[in-house]
């Protein structure tokens, strides 16, 4: 499985133009990270994203890309209206991407 996370907008929009997507293949990380990684974007797909509230017109958006086999799902959500499960994936992989 790949995992892709790109984030844009807010009030730092500028610097992130044209900043490439940080890429996870989870054949390169632990059977329990890759388990755990599953088990999140498992449930971020299964939960229905939230409405977008207006008053957050400067919020941060992020778009996940999960590559498995013929299968591409893309999620998108912002900090304005984000599930407890996407925001769950979202930490996971900001904290994965920290560290390396």
């Amino acid at each position: 499985m790949k995992v892709s996370l790109e984030t844009y907008g807010g009030l730092a929009a500028a610097t992130n133009l044209r900043r490439p997507p940080q890429v996870l293949e989870t054949a390169t990380l632990p059977e329990d990270a890759a388990a755990e990684l599953a088990r999140l974007v498992a449930a971020a797909v299964s939960t229905p994203g939230q409405e977008q509230d207006d008053r957050a017109r400067d919020a941060m958006s992020y778009s996940i890309t999960v590559e498995d086999g013929d299968r591409t799902t893309a999620l998108e959500q912002s900090d304005g209206a984000m599930t407890p499960a996407y925001a769950a994936l979202l930490t996971w992989l900001r904290k994965h991407f920290a560290q390396q």
